[in-house]
């Protein structure tokens, strides 16, 4: 059996947990935060979680895992078995992290944490979320999926990356990325009807109280 090595809170793990849940396929959850530990060093290399425990061995990176659970796994097929389609898939789920996910990323150390940054690191991540964003508009269908009538990779990255992104342009730039997008949010109280999702928002609105009640 599979086991996602991660915890709740996680957004890349909660793409990979939702891929799981999604096609259907039994698998263990074994709690850990990651960190520079030996052990965990020795399954993933910079110490970060998601990590994927199969019968060959450990896989990291969450792509990498996304698409090893694709060409190995039965169940609901996550990217269109068309070869262009596959990699436009590829290609939107690949711009979201890029240029969404990991721009948003670089500013959260203020927007959650309270750790003021220098105002350069905050006017580039700015620039390059815009940016994305924009790109995102011109490049996804939504329709009502980010690549189109089927749910893909890519709708797992949009979702686990958009809301962490709004919350950061709230905080820093007071500025709603979705304000003027409606189809992105139409697919994103879609995407949050998905019981499975759900699912996972229980979970990590779970993991989270527990967590803060031990810094009370």
């Amino acid at each position: 059996m599979l086991r996602l090595h991660g915890f709740a809170i996680s957004n890349y793990f909660n793409m990979v947990k939702l891929a799981l849940l999604e096609k259907g396929i039994p698998f263990e959850i074994v709690h850990t935060r990651g960190g520079q530990d030996p052990a965990f060093l020795a399954v993933s290399p910079r110490g970060k979680v998601p990590c994927l425990e199969t019968p060959q061995g450990f896989i990291s990176e969450t792509n990498v895992i996304l698409e090893y659970i694709e060409e190995t796994q039965g169940g609901k097929p996550l990217l269109p078995s068309d070869p262009y389609q596959r990699a436009e898939v590829r290609a939107l789920t690949k711009e979201i992290e890029l240029y969404i996910e990991l721009a948003a990323r670089s500013c959260y150390p203020e927007a959650f944490f309270g750790v003021q940054l220098d105002q350069a690191i905050k006017d580039k991540a700015r620039e390059e979320l815009f940016n994305g964003v924009a790109a995102l508009r011109r490049h996804g269908r939504f329709a009502p999926y980010v690549a189109g009538s089927e749910l893909t990779i890519a709708d797992l990255m949009f979702l686990y990356s958009i809301d962490l992104a709004q919350m950061v342009a709230r905080k820093l730039f007071d500025t709603d990325l979705l304000a003027d997008w409606p189809q992105a949010r139409a697919l994103l109280e879609l995407l949050n009807q998905n019981p499975h999702v759900q699912q996972i928002t229980a979970d990590k609105q779970a993991e989270m109280q527990a967590y803060m009640a031990t810094k009370g």
